[in-house]
């Protein structure tokens, strides 16, 4: 199993830019999937990126495309979430996650304690 503590949230303005990271514990890191996911209040939490084991293959969430790239580094046992052009629609707390497979969503698990990302207008 993987232990995950993100990092990296705070206050920006609308169009700027935020790196959120997210760190792995565990011997195993390399060989799970990676994944980035966003919840608001009254919410259920929602997809918005992941990355195969080797960072190779990517998704994302239709309306994060084109301005978040997730990115890792198995040496280092660390995700990160680039964040560019935030909309105020972007405010969530963010976690990180680990999963067996990028194809299956619904099986990542591991969660971190989030960290927040808020976006002023």
């Amino acid at each position: 199993q993987v232990q995950l503590v993100e990092s990296g949230g705070g206050l920006v303005q609308a169009g700027g830019s935020l790196r959120l990271s997210c760190a792995a514990s565990g011997r195993t890191f390399s060989t799970y999937a990676m994944g980035w996911f966003r919840q608001t209040p009254g919410k259920e939490r929602e997809f918005v990126a992941a990355i195969n084991w080797s960072g190779g293959s990517r998704l994302y969430a239709d309306s994060v495309k084109g301005r978040f790239t997730i990115s890792r580094d198995n040496a280092k046992n660390m995700v990160y979430l680039q964040m560019n052009s935030l909309k105020p629609e972007d405010t969530a707390v963010y976690y990180c996650a680990a999963g067996p497979n990028i194809a299956i969503i619904s099986s990542f698990g591991s969660w971190g304690q989030g960290t927040q990302v808020t976006v002023s207008s």
